[in-house]
């Protein structure tokens, strides 16, 4: 018998200066099984990040073919397919060749090791950003996994702050590699 996927809820508040982008969003985050809380929760950042009118969360581990973030236009074309995690090579230049931009958010023990062996093949496409996740801060935002949770991410400067109201967690990304064209 399959598992179901765990539903969490969450108000999202999201001040975003860097960008110029306020806004709050009321999001329904589906949690594969063999997802974790840590991984929800960058996908969390993810969508924060990247946050706009037409931003929605994809079919991620459940649909190899499908972002776990993406934003299309009026005509249907992705203008934006986002990956957490430490994807397949192969898997992103065919995001690339089907996306407007790509945006991967990496994380976890094995980023150094996935960015050394794959950043020769992932610099060529000029679509594509890599931003890595600090192992600690990835963590420590697990631990605000409720749910039912209200956020609020402030971002300014580069660097990020998640709080729940009691626990606040900084975040400074990493770029390692920047699109050339947008």
């Amino acid at each position: 018998m399959a598992l179901n996927a765990t539903i969490f809820k969450a108000d999202l508040t999201i001040t975003d200066m860097d960008r110029g982008y306020y806004a709050t969003h009321a999001l329904v985050l589906a949690r594969h099984p063999s997802e974790t809380d840590e991984r929800m929760m960058v996908r969390l950042l993810a969508f924060a990040l990247n946050a706009g009118e037409a931003l929605v969360f994809g079919k991620g581990l459940s649909s190899e073919d499908e972002p776990d973030i993406l934003e299309k236009d009026l005509t249907g074309a992705i203008q934006l397919w986002v990956e957490v995690g430490l994807p397949d090579e192969k898997a992103v230049r065919k995001a690339c060749g089907r996306a407007a931009q790509v945006r991967i958010y990496s994380y976890g023990r094995g980023t150094e090791r996935w960015w050394r062996d794959a950043q020769t093949a992932l610099a060529r496409p000029d679509n594509l950003t890599v931003i890595e996740l600090p192992q600690a801060a990835t963590q420590a935002m697990a631990a605000l996994a409720q749910r039912s949770i209200q956020l609020q991410c402030t971002v300014q400067d580069g660097t990020v702050w998640l709080t729940d109201g009691k626990n606040t967690v900084e975040v400074t990304p990493v770029l390692l590699n920047t699109a050339r064209k947008s």
